[in-house]
């Protein structure tokens, strides 16, 4: 991208911050209801994918107020209704992430009661975590596929609906790349030409002063309509709430699709670039005897000169093809490739006073995936019992070239001194090691993926009744290399080949048409560990000894409710993760340790009366050590879980007024520890959220200006300990935007 002058940046960013204020105060002279179409549009949805059963209600509907879908994918049995299904999921529509004026994924699945966001380890990644467990950004699917989205952060703009499944899927969607997800996981489902042409362009503004533009083109043409196309782009970029910490994000995306009697195809695009300059991370302990109380919440302790640079570009095709009425055919591959460059700071506390340390540590990060899958689905009966069959094959390959620098450890006399009340700044420091090198770094992993999955669904009772039996055959491999020296690769250092079966056995029974209680027994999956050469400074009796997958193991029960206009899902559920550590006693590497998180969940979602939507629910989960080393923590919290979270948002169109809705929400966690003996308490937290909106016509124009606060309060607290460190909660936010349906 050309580098711009400040005088043009400054020109360009006074005349759209211009315009945008003439809008805005414009729409007081011109406010009028908005079009009967436009409403339609905004609460529909597509899926895309294989429509695994026609006769059901269409998962493609929204929930009245049109923040949540009906269905979305459950992996290898396709798109569904999630009544009919024996999981848990919530789809969260564009309706929803467009009026919240969302700016990442973090926000938009922050209106789940089961799931909270954290920053990745050292970069500024989104870690999702679901029912106790993490989930990281680089394990997030698109359109079911694992590895083809950017790994760190994803703009909003480019998503129709973000899909947050319950539990453990090894079975649904295999495992994942990085070995996450083990109490959930999360599909991106892109957007699709409507039967309504669409026109959209926006404006907004965000605190501090980021400046934002965004387009949203959808058409469909041919005979029938048979043939769409979306396309998708935004531009902004500025300072944020946080203390000299400027973002700038560019992204595009193009969707094409072809649906014909027998055949349909679709193609995505995307790319996206985001430049985090002076951007807060997270930060470490060491030692302490209490977790600090967390800064003033627009503190920023990182350097001003750390940055990061994230560039990707992917893309996937899917067809589907009806064989015969009975039998579908389905196939898709994709592709991403992935360049970073960060200078990283994140500080280590070292008492309670607020004293850390920092260090420079600089890592290049190209990362090149190609993934895809084929199967078959039928539907047929055998006497009164009906079967929808799906043998599906997938495969991923995955590369990633690595290296780093950093300035100091931080035992030496040079590091950084600071505090993260009142932080100290310094110039750039040089780099004391460089390991890779960093101008040229060289292939440090490769992983291959390879499944096998076959299931039936079995349909009793004129399908009230529905049993899902299945396994998934997978085949993991995985190779570590040395770091490059003198431009050349390193030598192979690590391999894992390991074969593992993941089963499902679930049951879906509609009770009435409103009601149905559900049951499942299914696995998640992760790589086993290797015993290490030595502990402490005795040698390990298994040294090199490479360990079978670990397998994860979910028992859930449920009971979901659909009025029409409300729907609601209640669970309760067991998920035991097996875990490896050397035993004192005989020091051999055994895999005898175990977190065992059992919980309820309850959410709500729709419109209960005209005007009114909700949006909420509560998560309590006790995340319980079990085996641990020695048995020192049996009974003790896991790290960063906390056992109490909840979510209570509304909207309400305000009556006799020029279509004005107000919305207020409040999320809130409660006290999790950062360490495994539960002597580091992180406190509860509780933050508001507040917003509006109104609809009017500018000139025949169709035009949606919306405000949104976030943190209200502009409480300061620590957000997240999971992981074994600290993030931090963002300061109140302000965002303000006007969209034009043209």
């Amino acid at each position: 991208m050309p580098v711009r002058s400040a005088r043009h940046r400054a020109l360009s960013t006074s005349i759209r911050f211009a315009l945008l204020t003439t809008v805005i105060a414009a729409s007081t002279a011109h406010a009028d209801a908005v079009d009967e179409q436009k409403t339609l549009r905004d609460n529909s949805t597509t899926l895309s994918g294989v429509q695994v059963e026609a006769n059901v209600v269409a998962p493609t509907a929204a929930y009245a107020g049109g923040q949540v879908a009906r269905g979305g994918r459950f992996g290898v049995l396709g798109n569904q209704d999630a009544m009919n299904v024996p999981f848990a999921l919530t789809s969260y529509t564009d309706t929803l992430i467009r009026n919240q004026q969302a700016r990442s994924l973090g926000d938009v699945v922050s209106n789940d009661p089961a799931v909270r966001t954290g920053f990745g380890f050292g970069n500024f990644s989104q870690v999702f975590t679901v029912r106790g467990f993490q989930i990281y950004s680089d394990d997030v699917a698109f359109d079911g596929l694992y590895g083809l989205l950017p790994r760190q952060l994803l703009a909003p703009e480019l998503v129709s609906r973000v899909e947050v499944f319950k539990g453990a899927s090894a079975f649904l969607n295999g495992i994942s790349p990085g070995g996450s997800g083990i109490g959930g996981n999360i599909n991106i489902a892109p957007k699709r030409a409507d039967d309504t042409p669409l026109t959209r362009v926006g404006l907004d503004w965000g605190s501090d002063s980021q400046i934002g533009e965004s387009a949203d083109i959808g058409r469909r043409f041919g005979a029938n309509d048979a043939f769409g196309v979306r396309i998708n782009a935004v531009h902004r970029e500025g300072g944020t709430s946080i203390d000299g910490e400027k973002r700038r994000v560019t992204a595009a995306s193009v969707a094409f699709d072809y649906r014909g009697d027998d055949l349909r195809v679709t193609t995505d695009l995307g790319y996206q670039k985001q430049v985090i300059t002076g951007g807060r991370a997270v930060v470490y302990a060491s030692g302490l005897s209490s977790v600090p109380r967390a800064p003033s919440a627009s503190t920023n302790y990182a350097q001003p000169w750390s940055n990061s640079s994230l560039e990707d570009t992917f893309g996937v095709v899917r067809a589907e093809y009806d064989i015969a009425p009975w039998l579908t055919a389905y196939m898709a591959a994709g592709a991403h490739h992935g360049n970073e460059f960060g200078d990283y700071v994140s500080p280590t506390l070292v008492d309670v006073s607020g004293a850390a340390t920092e260090s420079r540590f600089t890592v290049p990060y190209i990362a090149d995936t190609a993934t895809g899958e084929a199967g078959f689905n039928a539907r047929f009966d055998t006497g009164e019992v009906t079967h929808r069959v799906n043998v599906g094959f997938s495969a991923l390959s995955f590369r990633k070239k690595a290296a780093y620098a950093g300035s100091s450890s931080f035992t030496d006399p040079h590091v950084i001194n600071t505090n993260i009340y009142d932080p100290s700044y310094v110039s750039v420091p040089g780099f004391v090691y460089d390991v890779g090198p960093i101008s040229d770094p060289g292939i440090t992993g490769r992983t291959q993926l390879r499944s096998l999955a076959v299931s039936d669904t079995l349909g009793f009772m004129d399908e009230r009744l529905e049993v899902t039996l299945g396994a998934r055959r997978q085949k993991l491999h995985v190779l570590g290399y040395a770091y490059a020296t003198n431009g050349v690769d390193g030598a192979k250092n690590a391999e894992y080949d390991r074969y593992a079966t993941s089963p499902v056995v679930g049951v879906n029974y509609r009770v009435a048409e409103q009601w149905s209680v559900y049951a499942n027994h299914i696995e998640a999956l992760s790589q086993g560990g290797e015993a290490p050469v030595v502990f402490g400074t005795r040698p390990v009796t298994n040294a090199g000894q490479v360990f079978a997958p670990y397998k994860s193991r979910q028992n859930e029960v449920g009971v979901k409710w659909d009025a029409g206009t409300v729907g609601s899902t209640l669970a309760l559920f067991q998920i035991k993760q097996p875990s490896a550590y050397v035993d004192p006693a005989s020091n051999t590497y055994v895999v005898d340790g175990e977190q065992r998180n059992r919980g309820v969940e309850w959410s709500v979602f729709g419109q209960p009366t005209d005007g009114v939507r909700l949006l909420g629910g509560v998560n309590y989960i006790q995340p319980d050590q079990v085996k641990t080393q020695g048995g020192v923590n049996d009974g003790k919290d896991a790290i960063g879980v906390p056992r109490f979270q909840a979510n209570a948002g509304v909207e309400w169109d305000i009556p006799h007024t020029p279509d004005i809705t107000v919305s207020a929400r409040a999320v809130h966690t409660g006290k999790q520890y950062l360490d495994v003996a539960n002597q580091l308490k992180v406190p509860a937290w509780t933050t508001y959220d507040v917003g509006a909106r109104t609809t009017a016509h500018l000139e025949g124009v169709p035009v949606t200006f919306r405000l949104t606060v976030q943190n209200l309060t502009n409480k300061g607290y620590w957000a997240s300990a999971n992981g074994g460190y600290l993030t931090q909660g963002m300061p109140r936010t302000y965002y303000v935007s006007a969209s034009f349906d043209l």
